[in-house]
């Protein structure tokens, strides 16, 4: 290992490099090659004027890191809760996060951007580095980024040419099998096809049936191309599809402590997607265009009220596809620098959630208060199935023009950005039932049929919502030979729009209020939600020693937000989440990071995140919670790690061993606005053994959670009852991996 063992830094060039000097960011070494590795960050990484991480391909292959939950664990200030099922993939970020609709943190692969956070948790086996910005990165990103963003970058052809293979095995019958093959064709054209399957028999057991809720399969094939055809145009493909079957949603109930619910659970995914870049060189100007699609057939199936007694049960059926497309021209002239860009996109999705009642659920949550006590009649539905149907059509579209001025003044860099963003959303919404129920006279004995009333509900509309929005950043960098400090104000912006997972209430309110138990919702007012916005302030600075052999990074950052976008369970006995906007929080904080390697062979790691996110102004209609801490995102957030790696050489049959311990912490983490439940801070050990071995062969013996650590992932409330998922135990695994 070199020493960039905790985090390195060694980049493909893409564009403009530096040679021979130490690079850093955010406690990332690199002693080779440095490169901006985005297209629209047209400096090297550790001189961007935000915080932001590196993780390269030496740690993504000691740490064995196939998707963006593995990496959270090294970044400050980044949390992924790891429940449910792969579509339930929530970010947060510096106490700003999403648990539905459209996300808070964007992901990019490869340059393309992903629009959907419910097919943001997929496997890459060909991570080349994974890049982390932290804070609102809404100037040039756009929608969607207003709390960071994460880019991906796969193995090159042109960079890398061979074969990667491995294997692992491990506790919970854990298989993850993956190939891939990098080759050139020419000089001036690569190829790369890579694939994957992963399956595991699962964590948990649902009582009920002895079964476990959580088993996977999960398969992906990648194709990358990469054309040079001259010095000035290049050519990037990738296109790629991942299929994914699961059961998850392992939620206890709290009453009872145990999993226990009678309908089926799962989620089943296929994703495809396939993206294109391109760059021309031109005397003083260089034009990129970055094309995407994506697709997403996905099935989410729940007994909804994860109970043993038959309440209901939701099945979420979707069709997704989008387009996207990014123009950009960057160029510059002496000290002057510009950057300027047109997005559009458009996506489009056709789905249906039907939400059956079933016999208890007809019976408690209808029958028993429609019928009350000292009634002469009772009311029985005639079929003991009652099916709820909502098919919704979800057309987006929106485009945006952006531009970043900066200017070197010695060793000063002044920016600006500015970005106007328009977005338009429809919401064509199709809510119907049809039933019947049966009046009883109870005054007879036995009770006599008076009457059968039909019940039919058919209701079609569209709603039609459309965002407009300015957000500027500035930013000033100052830079030495061994330090650089910077500090930004930049407005974040998270797009508004329409909740679907409300409209089986609003349609069982609308039963419901037939009998006059409840009063009927007003769809447009309880669907609905407008865009979350902010202005994030941030203070930094980053310092390598002249030896090389310590870094270190301190980022300080407040932020106001307006409109954050929470996501509540409503009053009474209902299942589906309202979208709301708080009125106003605050979140501040600190972000530490560092590495130092005291003698040779020996790497020491370690982050620190501090959070503290509040509510300023939070009325929810009945409480005001004024001064409480915002749910779900987590205080603090620790990681550090111990490695040594002994270099045997030619002269053993073992080539080298590397030994490394970590340990991550997270919390506290409230459940509630009302801040009376909570997860206390845990930490998570885990630790590895790597031997490397002739003929390209690697083997690993690696542990997670080894001290068995109890602690909640997850809570929420559904129909009154409150649930939780428990973290994963601990576990044990073997990794054989062959590179030629």
């Amino acid at each position: 290992m070199t020493l960039l063992a905790a985090f390195g830094a060694h980049a493909e060039v893409a564009h403009d490099s530096v040679s021979d000097e130490v690079q850093w960011s955010d406690s990332i070494m690199n002693l080779d090659e440095v490169a901006v590795t985005s297209i629209k960050e047209q400096r090297l990484i550790n001189r961007a004027a935000t915080s932001v991480s590196l993780i390269d391909n030496k740690q993504v292959d000691r740490l064995g890191i196939e998707n963006v939950k593995e990496a959270a664990m090294l970044v400050p200030n980044f949390f992924i809760p790891d429940y449910g099922s792969r579509m339930t993939s929530s970010i947060y970020v510096r106490g700003l996060g999403a648990r539905i609709d459209q996300p808070a943190v964007g992901l990019n692969v490869d340059n393309v951007p992903f629009l959907n956070k419910d097919n943001y948790d997929f496997d890459l086996p060909d991570i080349d580095r994974i890049e982390v910005f932290r804070g609102p990165q809404s100037t040039l990103y756009g929608r969607n980024t207003l709390a960071g963003l994460v880019s991906i970058y796969t193995l090159s052809p042109i960079k890398y040419q061979g074969v990667k293979a491995m294997a692992k095995y491990g506790s919970a019958n854990t298989m993850n099998f993956s190939v891939g093959l990098y080759h050139k064709l020419s000089d001036k054209l690569g190829m790369s096809i890579s694939g994957s399957y992963s399956q595991s028999d699962g964590y948990y057991t649902n009582t009920y049936n002895n079964s476990r809720t959580d088993h996977e399969r999960y398969g992906s094939v990648r194709w990358k191309t990469v054309w040079r055809p001259s010095d000035k145009l290049s050519l990037d493909n990738t296109a790629s599809v991942n299929i994914n079957r699961e059961g998850g949603y392992p939620y206890e109930s709290v009453e009872t402590g145990v999993i226990s619910y009678n309908d089926t659970c799962f989620y089943r995914r296929t994703g495809v997607s396939d993206g294109l870049t391109v760059n021309y060189v031109l005397p003083g100007v260089t034009l990129s265009s970055i094309t995407s699609f994506q697709y997403i057939d996905d099935n989410m199936t729940l007994d909804q009220d994860f109970l043993p007694i038959s309440y209901f049960t939701l099945t979420q059926r979707r069709h997704e596809w989008a387009i996207t497309e990014d123009f950009i021209a960057r160029g510059n002239k002496g000290i002057y620098n510009w950057l300027c860009g047109l997005f559009g996109f458009y996506k489009r999705g056709n789905m249906s959630a039907p939400v059956t009642f079933k016999d208890d659920g007809i019976r408690l949550l209808i029958e028993n208060n429609a019928n009350r006590p000292g009634m002469p009649v009772e009311i029985k539905f005639d079929e003991r199935e009652l099916l709820l149907g909502s098919d919704f059509k979800m057309p987006t579209y929106g485009f945006a023009v952006y531009h970043r001025s900066s200017v070197a003044l010695g060793n000063f860099t002044l920016a600006a950005d500015l970005r106007l963003d328009y977005e338009h959303t429809s919401l064509d919404y199709h809510n119907f039932t049809e039933t019947s129920f049966t009046i009883w006279n109870k005054m007879m004995n036995p009770a006599i049929p008076m009457q059968t009333v039909p019940v039919k509900f058919d209701e079609n509309e569209v709603l039609n919502r459309s965002f407009i929005e300015f957000l500027p950043k500035v930013s000033v960098e100052y830079s030495l030979s061994t330090a650089t400090f910077f500090g930004s104000v930049t407005k974040g912006y998270k797009a508004g729009g329409f909740n679907t997972q409300m409209f089986s209430d609003v349609l069982q309110q609308s039963l419901m209020a037939q009998f006059g138990i409840a009063p009927a919702y007003d769809v447009e007012k309880i669907v609905k939600y407008d865009p979350e916005k902010s202005l994030n302030y941030e203070l930094g600075a980053r310092y390598t020693s002249p030896s090389g052999n310590f870094l270190g990074s301190a980022t300080m950052f407040y932020i106001n937000c307006y409109d954050q976008q929470l996501t509540v369970f409503p009053p009474g006995q209902t299942t589906g989440r309202v979208m709301t906007n708080a009125g106003r929080t605050r979140s501040c904080g600190v972000e530490l990071t560092a590495f130092w390697k005291p003698v040779k062979g020996l790497s020491l790691t370690g982050t620190y995140g501090f959070t503290d996110t509040r509510f300023r102004k939070f009325i929810d209609g009945e409480n005001d919670y004024r001064g409480n801490r915002v749910p779900y995102a987590p205080q603090n957030t620790f990681y550090g790690s111990v490695q040594y790696d002994f270099d045997f050489g030619d002269s053993y049959f073992f080539k080298s061993l590397s030994l490394r311990c970590g340990v991550r912490g997270v919390g506290s983490i409230y459940w509630n606005e009302a801040n009376d439940l909570k997860q206390p801070f845990y930490a998570l050990v885990d630790a590895s053994a790597l031997v490397k071995l002739p003929l390209g062969l690697s083997f690993e013996l690696s542990g997670e959670n080894i001290l068995d650590t109890k602690f909640n992932v997850f809570y929420f409330k559904s129909i009154g009852n409150s649930f939780l998922q428990r973290g994963k135990p601990a576990r044990v695994f073997g990794t054989l991996r062959y590179t030629i």
